[in-house]
């Protein structure tokens, strides 16, 4: 699962869930639930249809916002769709970070609802925030550990900390190794 770590914003979990729903509720072919298990919100959403469901296609974009001492990480990935009656046996599961990713839908499908779920996620934890929230200095932007100063990569995720890259539409210089959008004219960052 692709994780943000957003460092001293408290989201309002259930209203960002409300705004993520509003990306399916236009498409009656989505089907889409929520549930809280224990801290974290969840949210998940799939193409409803026998046909994925007899070829075990049935995989379901699932959002995950959880408050953490000090921010919010929100993941977002491919999951297997939750049975609501079988949620408590899943959460501690859920919890360790065990289930497996599954590419059940196509590429571009997953990718453009993704990116627009990160633009929502992102508008309102700015909006929290009264503004962008950076990765706090020393710290990985995308789990939220604490790192030392210089190095190359997270010791927590691996996340490559030496970012420094070059927006392709203005050339500006984007030091946040977590950004995806420039900082400077908002287009999205490739790469």
């Amino acid at each position: 699962m692709d994780s943000r770590y957003y460092p001293g914003v408290e989201a309002d979990t259930v209203q960002l869930l409300r705004e993520l729903r509003q990306l399916f509720d236009s498409d009656e072919a989505f089907e889409v639930q929520t549930m809280q298990v224990h801290a974290t919100a969840i949210l998940q959403a799939r193409k409803a249809g026998t046909l994925r469901e007899l070829t075990g296609l049935s995989a379901a974009l699932t959002i995950r916002v959880t408050p953490e001492h000090g921010g919010t990480r929100v993941e977002i990935g491919m999951q297997k769709w939750f049975d609501k009656l079988a949620v408590a046996a899943v959460a501690f599961v859920l919890s360790a970070g065990l289930l497996a990713a599954l590419p059940a839908l196509g590429a571009y499908w997953q990718h453009k609802l993704t990116e627009d779920a990160w633009k929502i996620i992102e508008a309102h934890i700015a909006r929290k925030a009264g503004g962008y929230v950076p990765p706090l200095p020393g710290r990985c932007g995308t789990c939220g550990a604490v790192n030392v100063s210089g190095s190359a990569f997270c010791a927590a995720c691996g996340a490559d900390l030496s970012a420094a890259r070059t927006c392709d539409s203005c050339g500006a210089q984007v030091k946040d190794s977590a950004a995806r959008f420039c900082n400077r004219c908002g287009k999205p960052l490739s790469g």
